[in-house]
């Protein structure tokens, strides 16, 4: 018998594949944008700084609308509304995922540090601190799919 998705699994592996596609369409605008004809760049604070803020709303913005999108079609596709409620399980699977996330998150913050402490590059930090915030995010819908199927 084949394994049945259960209901939150859709919409975790909708948000992984969302935001990875953020990530890459992202990289490629500021990279066109900024860094394609001037390498330099990428050691300037100002520059980083701007992309940062920038990142941090369109992310937002975009998230939120790929979760419309998201229920809109679940809507047409299953004739399904989207389940709103959780319980004990739900949330402590979030817990459990959000820890796994944050220990992901801090050793890259860590080896963005050692970067520095190594007197390497600026960029080298802050590739390492984006590439970190971009893994740790994958891990939580990853150890939510995880769970969900392993079971708590």
């Amino acid at each position: 018998m084949e394994p049945i998705m259960y209901r939150k699994e859709g919409r975790i592996l909708f948000t992984l594949l969302s935001t990875v596609a953020l990530f890459i369409f992202y990289a490629l605008y500021v990279y066109n944008r900024d860094v394609k004809g001037n390498p330099e760049i990428l050691n300037d604070l100002h520059f980083w700084g701007k992309t940062f803020i920038i990142m941090v709303p369109v992310g937002v913005v975009f998230m939120i609308l790929m979760h419309i999108v998201y229920a809109i079609l679940k809507k047409i596709i299953t004739n399904q509304e989207m389940e709103t409620r959780t319980d004990e399980m739900d949330k402590l699977i979030e817990l459990k995922a959000l820890r796994g996330s944050h220990w992901i998150f801090s050793i890259g913050f860590m080896l963005a540090m050692g970067s520095q402490a190594l007197r390497m590059e600026t960029w080298v930090m802050f590739a390492v601190l984006i590439g970190s915030g971009l893994l740790s995010s994958l891990a939580e819908g990853i150890i939510q799919i995880y769970l969900y199927r392993k079971g708590v």
